[in-house]
């Protein structure tokens, strides 16, 4: 026996929007978490200081706006940062977080369901690369809460975006 699942429209673009920038504080507040030594420098197992994670997240999140907005992909930068500082690196996310509010509001609807090849790395609609760039930034930052319990530090309630 099968059971069919009716198509329902649960989420607006205001809402995805509104979910990702929640996931952004939520990052923020754990980059505020680290002390600024351990910030750029502690790591475990070989993974990356979470510095070098949230600078990932800072090139992923505009430019994919931008690609889903107007279908123009630019190469992805796999740059380290140059940022040596956490006041530094919060106010590039703080620029990045605003500015993502106003290239997000820049996507026509279409754009949301059209198939792009993202970077020329990985082919899927525009929501689903948004999408990718959340679980992306999720993922990531659960590392963090794994160096700030490893540093002695409770790391902010994951519920409170």
């Amino acid at each position: 026996m099968t059971t069919a699942i009716a198509e329902v429209g649960v989420e607006t673009a205001g809402d995805l929007l509104k979910n990702w920038q929640g996931h952004r504080r939520l990052t923020r507040r754990v980059i505020e978490a680290f002390p600024e030594d351990k910030l750029f420098a502690f790591s475990i197992g070989g993974m990356r200081p979470f510095s070098e994670l949230a600078w990932e997240f800072i090139r992923m999140a505009v430019p994919i706006a931008e690609g889903v907005a107007t279908g123009k992909w630019a190469e992805f930068s796999f740059a380290k940062a140059s940022v040596t500082t956490k006041s530094e690196l919060l106010r590039i996310w703080d620029e990045q977080t605003a500015r993502l509010d106003e290239v997000f509001a820049q996507i026509p609807p279409h754009r949301f369901s059209e198939v792009d090849k993202a970077f020329g790395q990985w082919e899927g609609r525009g929501i689903d690369t948004i999408r990718y760039a959340i679980d992306n930034e999720i993922h990531h930052r659960g590392q963090g809460y794994v160096y700030l319990r490893a540093l002695g530090i409770e790391p902010p309630p994951f519920w409170e975006r």
